[in-house]
């Protein structure tokens, strides 16, 4: 069976406006690139050409990729909401108990997660940890760099 991709109703819009794009605009420019590559001259030495047809490669993995991802998309908006349990969607203020540190986090499907921007991925250590708790308990993450415990602050539902 095919992996399923846990992403929200808003990512699902992004990835669907991306595909047209690619499949409209975009083509069209990298055609319109090849065709001017090929009144340069002799193809065997036109590196405009080679580059063009690089792009257009790119272009068409990168359209794979999208159909890919919405063919298997699972839309995840609601699940946790009202329930007080941290779930997909959530955002989840977390206090450190090493250091007393509070950070808030979202908890969010793989194709969204952004570490660096606090979208955490629920197929992480730390996600997986935190789903299913609520606010107030403890939590152990066994990550790369040991284990970690933390405190669930407060859930939120990001609307």
């Amino acid at each position: 069976m095919a992996k399923e991709f846990k992403i929200s109703s808003a990512r699902l819009k992004e990835l669907e406006d991306e595909l047209n794009y690619l499949k409209t605009t975009r083509e069209a420019e990298v055609a319109e690139q090849i065709k001017e590559a090929r009144s340069f001259g002799d193809l065997s030495e036109n590196s405009e050409y080679d580059e063009a047809k690089n792009e257009q490669a790119k272009l068409y993995g990168r359209i794979a990729e999208v159909e890919n991802v919405l063919a298997h998309a699972v839309v995840i908006d609601d699940e946790g909401a009202g329930a007080g349990r941290v779930g997909l969607g959530c955002l989840v203020t977390v206090s450190d108990l090493e250091t007393g540190d509070e950070d808030q986090y979202e908890i969010v499907g793989s194709q969204e997660a952004n570490p660096m921007n606090g979208r955490i991925s629920d197929d992480s250590p730390f996600g997986r940890a935190m789903l299913g708790k609520s606010a107030g308990s403890m939590v152990e993450v066994d990550a790369p760099a040991g284990q970690l415990k933390f405190k669930i602050i407060s859930i939120e539902k990001k609307n």
